[in-house]
């Protein structure tokens, strides 16, 4: 599958714009500012229901109009689907495939896999193990639909579990019997994502190395490991042996909402001695790798969208990574840069097909 057309109407910066495609490469060019991610975003939100950038979805219509409008039209084998959303302020957003309304938006997820590339993408390295958990629930969730609901099911018993806990300190007593409650659906639900995110750190992190070493030309040795308390030890012990501070602190200390991934360089953490070269290189190897990760499972080439990307990243690092996406092996691919010649000199140079447009002022003024 990949886009063919794209229409918008009061969309951020952009009054009005429709743009054809190559079904390779497609370089949206101009200075900072114009509107080059913006297209990026539209073209994110007729795969995920939403904006990448703010999910305030009325915040997104261009200032002082009363409605946006995405439509994208895209080729399937040999048919032509067309994926619509529109919002009008204060009411409820329509999202529709070939002109039929969804009941869930939920069910749309999925069926146009993306992975988006952006400058946000470094809060993976500097940010909370959040973060890092939320990048892996974010890839399973597209491809296990049990996993989320498990992980729902694991959120909604671990806030009650912590209401009940300080409701203890607020009343000053404690009943076990009360915990136990939330305590079997922590371990029920839990062993069953930590199982889930093993499986995908064993499978993604070879994948992961491989994107690496290609970027890189194998200069450096990165390694990925998933962190958890239930690695060790059973969870329905922890729980119980963590009773005490979850006491004094009022909440749940054990479990795998405390997961994370640990990304090292050399042995050495990427967060403190990675260069931004390299910190670049690890991120960008990251989202290669669930790109091919959720194409090898839905069986569907991956629409790739590369904002900035040519920021902290040398010219062989580049010329690499343009080298990897234009091969064939994934989709169609869009890129943003402020630079009119450096992306379309190396791809012409590396004979790979693509197709420029020239953004300004929230508006295409060249091809």
């Amino acid at each position: 599958m990949f886009l063919k057309q794209l229409s918008i109407l009061n969309f951020k910066n952009y009054e009005e714009a429709q743009l054809e495609f190559s079904e390779k490469i497609n370089c949206f060019l101009g200075n900072n500012g114009e509107g080059k991610t913006n297209l990026l975003d539209a073209i994110y939100y007729l795969s995920f229901c939403k904006s990448y950038f703010n999910p305030v979805d009325s915040q997104n219509i261009k200032h002082e109009e009363p409605f946006f409008v995405v439509e994208g039209y895209y080729q399937k084998n040999e048919k032509e689907e067309v994926i619509y959303c529109g919002l009008k302020r204060n009411q409820k957003k329509q999202f529709k495939r070939n002109k039929k309304n969804y009941e869930k938006l939920a069910d749309h997820i999925g069926r146009i896999p993306l992975v988006i590339i952006t400058p946000l993408d470094v809060l993976l390295i500097i940010d909370g193990s959040d973060v890092r958990r939320k990048f892996v629930d974010g890839i399973i969730s597209q491809y296990d639909r049990t996993y989320l609901t498990n992980l729902l099911a694991y959120n909604k018993a671990l806030n009650h579990r912590n209401l009940v806990l300080k409701s203890f300190w607020l009343n000053r007593n404690f009943d076990q019997d009360t915990l136990d409650v939330w305590d079997e659906q922590l371990v029920q639900y839990g062993n069953l994502i930590h199982v889930a995110r093993k499986s995908f750190i064993d499978e993604f992190t070879p994948i992961f190395q491989k994107y690496y070493s290609e970027i890189s030309k194998g200069q450096e040795k990165v390694e990925l490991s998933y962190r958890s308390q239930l690695n060790d030890g059973d969870y329905k012990e922890l729980l119980t042996e963590g009773i005490a501070k979850d006491r004094g602190n009022h909440y749940s200390n054990v479990g795998v909402h405390k997961d994370d991934l640990v990304f090292n360089l050399g042995g050495l953490q990427l967060k403190r001695f990675g260069s931004q070269g390299q910190q670049k290189t690890y991120l960008l190897a990251l989202k290669l790798a669930q790109a091919e990760l959720i194409q090898n499972i839905s069986q569907q080439k991956v629409i790739i969208l590369l904002d900035d990307i040519y920021d902290k990243l040398d010219g062989k690092r580049m010329s690499q990574l343009l080298g990897i996406v234009g091969n064939g092996d994934f989709g169609q691919v869009f890129i943003t840069d402020t630079n009119l010649e450096r992306i379309p000199s190396i791809l012409s140079s590396e004979d790979i097909q693509y197709k420029s447009f020239k953004i300004e002022e929230g508006g295409v003024v060249g091809v």
